[in-house]
């Protein structure tokens, strides 16, 4: 492997769209460094590319380890997120607000050309927690790295995500499914490829740096219209029971206890804000990319769930 290919740091490339990215990144040539407090977890992504071109190293996430992590290095990807809080190391505050900064001021000074930022959608209009939390994240990075490219995607979809295979999961064994406030929330499910082509166009562009851009699909969903979008593919009807604001934050109150929550307080007040690319922000477009359809991808993965398989619903020849 010759070292004059250049050198990318990821930090939360074994999460879903992590391991995307290091995908993307890795097929472009780039050499890859994982920091991740785990490096155990990233061994099997090593097969994404040649010998050597991709390692693991170990991050603890504290100013001097991201300082190390990043030395040398041409590029800089932050895909860190957690979806609810636990202990005092998993906090939104440090891992949503503290994190990009530190690794923003790291880049900085060590003289990095490109860092990359993924936030969420809606963060600068929802009230919950976690979209303040990443707010607050956006503007240390900001602040730290000015030139920094920010990417806000709306839910992310694809072969393993946490969104429809949870719901599909669910559908198994419970006989309805909850509707949160009505089910009139509205969403813009973006395809986790085109979030990691996304990261390398703006790892490519000059022009993205100091930018923010909103990665939207094609179509709008309605939550109600996402669970007929499921029921479609999985063969798995359910009824669906409408909760009220009040009562699923009871709900998420309660399960937020749980190790694994399905559902937290936080989350029921983040689903109060609509999930949708703004009017006049820059979009996945402005990168010279055409969104996926959800419709197009849904079937590949959520077919495994119909009853009988994912050859299920097929005649015997």
């Amino acid at each position: 492997m010759t070292h004059s290919l250049p050198l990318a740091c990821i930090f939360g490339g074994t999460g879903f769209i992590g391991r995307q990215v290091v995908r993307e990144l890795s097929a472009k040539g780039y050499r890859l460094k994982i920091a991740t407090r785990v490096p155990e977890r990233a061994y099997e992504l090593k097969t994404c590319g040649t010998v050597g071109q991709i390692v693991p190293v170990f991050c603890d996430y504290t100013a001097n380890s991201v300082a190390q992590a990043v030395q040398g290095c041409d590029l800089v990807v932050n895909c860190v997120g957690i979806l609810f809080e636990r202990g005092r190391r998993n906090t939104f505050q440090k891992i949503h607000a503290e994190l990009p900064g530190l690794i923003a001021k790291a880049c900085y000074e060590s003289g990095v050309k490109k860092y990359i930022h993924l936030s969420a959608l809606g963060v600068d209009r929802a009230q919950s927690k976690y979209a303040q939390s990443k707010k607050a994240g956006e503007e240390a990075a900001q602040k730290a790295f000015p030139s920094v490219t920010i990417l806000r995607p709306s839910i992310v979809f694809g072969a393993g995500d946490g969104f429809f295979n949870l719901f599909a999961r669910l559908s198994l064994f419970m006989p309805v499914l909850p509707l949160i406030g009505g089910g009139h929330t509205r969403f813009q499910p973006v395809f986790v490829g085109d979030v990691a082509d996304a990261v390398v166009k703006a790892s490519t562009y000059p022009e993205c740096a100091g930018h923010i851009y909103e990665l939207g699909g094609p179509d709008i969903y309605t939550f109600r219209e996402l669970y007929d979008l499921m029921f479609r593919h999985t063969g798995r009807p359910r009824p669906l029971i409408s909760l009220p604001w009040g009562i699923a934050k009871i709900q998420g109150t309660l399960m937020g206890f749980l190790p694994r929550p399905l559902l937290t307080a936080d989350q029921v007040e983040t689903l109060k804000t609509d999930n949708v690319v703004s009017s006049g922000a820059l979009t996945l477009r402005d990168l010279g990319i055409e969104g996926t359809a959800l419709s197009t991808i849904l079937p590949t993965y959520l077919s495994r769930f119909r009853p009988g398989g994912r050859f299920g619903d097929k005649k015997a020849a």
